[in-house]
């Protein structure tokens, strides 16, 4: 099992995205969360391996952390860190891996400074204990292993945002839900972890896109062969029907972006297609027949 050290200082080439939140497995709200992580770990050139939802249940939260900090590079959590009975994200991350919740100073003084009195609030006080205050301090005790160095445990992505992004473990970084809060956090990360990815200079992993009008039956044993003979150079080969349009899509995904570029006109030939810059560019709807 690798030491907090080495998870913290490994390259980055896989990567985990979980969402907790009770209202997100009822339908209450939409997770946009998963998506906007792909399309990060994507343009980075990260493999993002696994996305799961799990409710506000600490057992749930617990195991899940241990189980993908264990497995992969860099673990992105979302949701369950607000001032709320159900945020336990922070707790249950303490408890995955042994550590106390401690107030970090920090972001006490940066949640001071930035948040802006409520209205509701017209007696609020910093400096006088009440149930409000104590909600907002829930949000600034963190995981914390006070035999490491405090700034690679909380990192602060923007001056103009008081929530810091918790790492625990090495690898695990706890991130809030709200999708105006999440983005911006996590694309301030890069800035943190870029000296550690396969590619620094951010080239990240190339995607083409083919459109055919071929089923997928009839370039099947296509794609299966060629699949296998491009999966040791790194190239994954997909297919994707496109319900409604005349068109299905063929997709080359890898690093080396010249050797995709080398396989497009075998591609294209062999699915008597073209290629398109957007899935769905070249739609024509079906007609009845």
């Amino acid at each position: 099992m690798a030491s907090v050290e080495e998870r913290s200082s490994r390259t980055i080439t896989t990567a985990a995205c979980l969402i907790i939140g009770d209202e997100v497995l009822g339908g209450k709200t939409k997770d946009t969360n998963s998506r906007y992580m792909a399309r990060w770990c994507f343009s980075l050139g990260m493999s993002l391996k696994r996305i799961e939802v799990i409710e506000d249940d600490e057992a749930e939260i617990i195991e899940a952390v241990r189980r993908m900090s264990d497995r992969y590079d860099l673990v992105v959590t979302s949701g369950g860190i607000g001032p709320t009975h159900d945020d336990i994200t922070y707790q249950s991350v303490a408890k995955a891996f042994g550590l106390e919740l401690i107030l970090h100073e920090g972001a006490y003084k940066r949640m001071k400074k930035l948040s802006k009195p409520k209205h509701w609030e017209p007696e609020f006080n910093w400096d006088v204990d009440s149930p409000a205050r104590n909600a907002k301090l829930r949000m600034v005790q963190l995981p914390i292993d006070p035999s490491r160095n405090l700034a690679k445990q909380a990192l602060f992505v923007s001056d103009t945002l008081w929530v810091p992004i918790s790492v625990v473990n090495g690898n695990v970084y706890v991130l809030p839900g709200l999708p105006k809060l999440f983005e911006p956090m996590l694309g301030g990360l890069k800035q943190f972890i870029i000296d550690r990815l396969v590619d620094p200079e951010g080239k990240g992993i190339s995607r083409i896109i083919i459109s055919t009008p071929m089923p997928e039956s009839s370039v099947a044993a296509y794609l299966t062969e060629l699949a296998a003979r491009v999966e040791p150079k790194g190239v994954k080969v997909g297919s994707y029907p496109r319900w409604g349009s005349k068109n299905n899509s063929v997709t080359l995904v890898g690093r080396d972006a010249e050797y995709l570029e080398s396989l497009v006109p075998e591609v294209v030939e062999n699915v008597r297609g073209k290629r398109v810059s957007v899935e769905g560019e070249d739609d024509e709807p079906e007609t009845a027949t």
